[in-house]
């Protein structure tokens, strides 16, 4: 209350509080605007240290693949039954991995999107990035790209090829990375933990993979899954003709790595396709890496129906998936019988 006899002007106190705002904007406008900057600058990725990122989380985890498998401690068991009757099998060895893959990408870039095919609540905080960036990437991929981090969205597949993993069938198993920008693959990684060997791409930039020097379309060889081998190799063959050379293989990272140039040290190790087709359901964690690196080296790999895939999202690809590089793909898509996965 004024003192007696002391009449406050309603229009004087409008003032002194305007004129104390203004005093306090102007002191703080600076410190405002600076920590914007800052938020908005660790709003942005650079895509570089990411594909950096997922070499490193796709080796860890293949390092752990390995190890639980050497000592035979898998401790299967069942999460459930895929829509065509098989069993969808976790292992330590899956588990394991997605500690290691998911807590190092999540740690380092705490603001992205990261879909796992696993789910665990352990969490890591001393899972960290090396800072390492190899060689191979530092003299292709410049530095500098960088993208909000709201518009990526990473898929990892801890074990690719699981139930091989647990016959001991180890030359199918993957471990692997995607980093999809506004839906589109941009960055894939696919490692294979039995034989160290990493191949990585990011699209429009580089990659340490190369397409073969030929390939086939009449018939084309083609590599499909061993889960469902009977409907698919039928479909294969109303496509292209019972003359038609089919492959079954498990894991979709070794099937997309059997389209392309493998070092010399493993191509005995790989089969060889000229495309790839997959007839139903399929999660986006297994085929998204795949993805990245064709595109990255002029392939494709499409829905049946010769649609793009949205890597955003829900998990599930319910359009099935036809790949290849070097070839017309259209032409391939054009052979292909009509066919609905979802009444299959």
């Amino acid at each position: 209350m004024a003192p007696m006899g002391i009449r406050l002007s309603p229009l004087g106190v409008a003032v002194f509080c305007l004129l104390g705002v203004g005093v306090i904007y102007h002191l703080y406008a600076g410190v405002i605007s600076s920590r914007l900057a800052a938020f908005r600058q660790t709003r942005k990725v650079d895509l570089r240290d990411l594909l950096a990122v997922s070499v490193e989380a796709a080796v860890l985890g293949g390092i752990e693949v390995k190890k639980v498998r050497d000592e035979n401690g898998l401790k299967e068991k069942s999460k459930g039954k895929t829509r065509e009757g098989a069993n969808e099998l976790l292992t330590m060895g899956d588990l394991q991995s997605h500690r290691k893959m998911f807590n190092l990408i999540r740690n380092t870039f705490p603001e992205i999107t990261v879909n796992s095919e696993e789910h665990d609540n352990m969490v890591d905080k001393a899972a960290t990035w090396s800072q390492d960036i190899p060689a191979d990437i530092l003299d292709k991929i410049k530095a500098g790209k960088d993208v909000p981090a709201e518009s990526i969205t990473v898929w990892i597949d801890p074990l690719d090829a699981t139930q091989e993993y647990t016959e001991n069938l180890v030359k199918y198993v993957t471990t692997m990375v995607c980093v999809a920008v506004d839906g589109k693959p941009i960055i894939g990684v696919i490692h294979q933990p039995f034989t160290g060997f990493t191949a990585w791409a990011f699209v429009g930039q580089g990659s340490n993979m190369h397409p073969r020097s030929s390939y086939s379309v009449s018939p084309p060889k083609v590599i499909v899954s061993r889960s469902h081998s009977g409907e698919v190799k039928s479909y294969i063959h109303d496509a292209f003709g019972n003359n038609t050379s089919i492959t079954e293989a498990g894991g979709a990272g070794y099937k997309v790595l059997s389209l392309l140039e493998m070092p010399s040290s493993d191509t005995e190790s790989i089969d060889q396709a000229d495309a790839y087709v997959h007839i139903t359901f399929i999660k986006k964690w297994d085929i998204c890496a795949g993805a990245a690196l064709l595109n990255a080296l002029g392939g494709h790999m499409t829905t049946l129906k010769g649609e793009d895939i949205d890597y955003s999202g829900t998990p599930l690809n319910k359009g099935g998936l036809v790949a290849s590089v070097n070839v017309d793909h259209k032409a391939i898509v054009e052979r292909l019988p009509n066919w609905d996965p979802e009444k299959h």
